[in-house]
């Protein structure tokens, strides 16, 4: 069982930056690939980034590449989007995701779910 709580999010203008956190626990929570999603209000669950256990393969969604990096710290046993240059098109609830493969996760099919924080970009 794995648990992943997410916090950061908020309310900024759009050029800003904003870094989300997501913590995760569980025995074997270390092993899993880690991932990012995000769903805007009548829209599909969109796939943000992924990064793999040891930190060194990482894959993004088109929209978010360039302005987005994902990352995770071992010790802590949190994983982190550091999201810059924001639009508004990027508002949604954000979520972590965790899953023993990291190509199921890049098609969103994620083993363990967090609650989601919410980001909202204004003009």
């Amino acid at each position: 069982q794995v648990q992943l709580i997410e916090s950061g999010g908020g309310l900024v203008q759009a050029g800003d930056s904003l870094t989300l956190s997501c913590a995760v626990s569980g025995r074997t929570s270390r092993g899993y690939n880690l991932a990012w999603f995000r769903q805007a209000p009548g829209k599909e669950r969109d796939f943000v980034a992924t990064i793999n256990p040891t930190g060194r393969i990482t894959y993004y969604g088109d929209s978010v590449k360039g302005r987005f990096t994902i990352s995770r710290d071992s010790n802590e046993n949190t994983v982190s989007l550091q999201m810059n240059s924001l639009k508004p098109e990027d508002t949604a609830m954000y979520y972590c995701a965790a899953g023993r493969s990291i190509e199921d996760l890049r098609i969103g099919r994620g083993d363990y779910w967090g609650q989601g924080t919410q980001v909202t970009v204004s003009l």
